[in-house]
């Protein structure tokens, strides 16, 4: 067992309070984390903002280099960070992996875009009234960024956030997950080491809501950037004033399948979609229309791919399917399950627990209106609909409060480019599920999904502010 410290300007910190920090899939004690006092935020605040001169003076090739060395320090000790994940957050040590090899990859992104931050010329002679003048665009950090991240990709999503600050020359207060400090703290290490400077990055764990509070409302803050629940995040909204606000919200995403789509294909790929990190993901698949022509095919075959999943220990490596983050969460996903029985819905696979391990549960005929539809289920459950028509599926996707992305399969070129304009998400992936996410493209949503873009190139921009420089001749 552990006893970690806060980084506060440069410096492993310890404060008054600490709160124990349990494994979600054997309940044993991991580590004991910090709880951030109030003076310990004002530190880290003060620190941040002190030290924004340095980071925006920093020239764009040693922003990218630091951001360089993170990349390779981490792939050095990938092994060490894939246990980190596996033990909080009870990531399946494989998909922990996969999840280390992508927060490599989106620390090379930032590292790459630190070097192409720049702006455009605007001819102004287009005007009458601009003969005579030259103008220019140039982006400037926005200063210091409050980033509150989620325990479900508590390394990658974190890279969302702390890299393109950091490329973009701003400093950062990192608030992780309660669930999920220690990678938080392993990367503070690494980038350290990395050569970033002291105040540059800035870690408190404890109180979310102390924390997240003081982080949203301090006007030295400029930024908000945060990954979590709509509750919450509307909450941020509307507590920033003027604040530049990124929200990257929940979702219910779903999949088409069109007639004569080749079932075969896309069983393997839409299981994993569903199930993979216990379906605590923001694009997990959560619902399926299926053609009428294909759904029987569609049910049987999923519903044995599913089947084939092994659930237990994290750190085995054949293990898919591990604990939910939290009891709470097991018994609030059981009693949506219930709740579907008992409205004449068919679980038709899992629909039970063992300990904190929720089995894949697959249910049919579900009503539009029941929870593991209209909200977020952040769990292994996937439900699959009957539909006589993309149209009408189409009418199902967009009937939800949320609008992350959705995927359709078909073999109709017309019916893909249909669906890619009236679907109301912000991502549509033809022939592909709703879950696929590379860490360079524009990554976000519409209506409770959240606001504003992740994904290197796009959140420089928004964690920059743009400036006009006009010359007159």
């Amino acid at each position: 067992m552990i006893k970690k410290k806060l980084l506060i300007n440069g410096v492993w910190t310890e404060t008054q309070n600490y709160s124990p920090l349990h494994s979600p899939y054997s309940g044993e004690l991991i580590a004991e984390i910090p709880v951030a006092s109030e003076d310990d935020i004002e530190h880290a605040i003060a620190a941040a903002y002190v030290a924004r001169p340095i980071m925006a003076n920093m020239p764009a090739h040693q922003r990218s280099a630091i951001l360089d060395n993170l990349a390779k320090l981490l792939e050095d000790r990938a092994d060490e960070a894939a246990r980190i994940l596996a033990l909080e957050v009870a990531k399946p040590i494989t998909t922990a992996m996969m999840e280390v090899s992508r927060t490599i990859e989106t620390y090379k992104f930032a590292a790459e875009e630190a070097k192409r931050i720049h702006g455009e010329t605007l001819p102004l002679d287009a005007s009458k009234s601009g003969e005579g003048r030259l103008a220019y665009t140039m982006r400037e950090p926005i200063g210091v960024v409050g980033a509150i991240a989620p325990f479900n990709f508590p390394m990658n999503l974190v890279a969302h956030k702390v890299g393109p600050a950091i490329a973009s020359g701003n400093t950062i207060v990192l608030k992780p997950a309660s669930q999920s400090p220690l990678s938080s703290f392993f990367i503070a290490e690494l980038l350290l080491e990395a050569g970033l400077p002291a105040g540059a990055l800035n870690v408190v764990t404890g109180s979310g809501r102390v924390i997240g509070d003081r982080i949203v409302t301090d006007k030295r803050i400029s930024m908000i950037t945060f990954t979590g629940s709509p509750a919450v995040g509307i909450g941020i909204r509307n507590k920033a004033g003027l604040k530049r606000v990124t929200l990257e919200l929940g979702s219910n995403s779903a999949l088409i399948v069109d007639k004569g789509v080749q079932i075969d294909e896309i069983i393997a790929r839409s299981v994993v979609g569903a199930f993979s990190f216990q379906g605590q993901v923001c694009i997990s698949l959560q619902r399926v229309y299926a053609h009428e022509d294909v759904y029987d095919e569609f049910v049987e075959k999923f519903i044995q791919e599913t089947n084939k999943l092994k659930m237990g220990d994290p750190l085995d490596p054949a293990t898919n399917v591990s604990a939910v983050i939290s009891p709470n969460d097991v018994e609030r996903i059981l009693s949506w399950v219930e709740e579907a029985r008992q409205t004449g819905a068919v679980v038709a696979a899992g629909g039970h627990a063992e300990g904190n391990i929720v089995y894949p549960t697959v249910i049919l005929h579900a009503d539009p209106s029941l929870k593991i539809s209209c909200q977020e289920v952040f769990g292994p459950i996937v439900m699959i609909n009957k539909v006589k028509s993309v149209d009408e599926a189409i009418e199902y996707v967009n009937d939800s409060r949320f609008g992350l992305q959705a995927g359709i399969y078909t073999e109709n070129v017309r019916t893909a480019l249909h669906a890619a304009e009236k679907l109301h998400v912000g991502g549509v992936m033809i022939n592909d599920i709703p879950s696929f996410r590379v860490d360079h493209m524009p990554y976000g949503g519409v209506k409770e999904s959240g606001m504003g873009r992740e994904g290197i190139k796009y959140a420089v921009e928004e964690m920059t502010e743009l400036k006009l420089v006009v010359w007159k001749k």
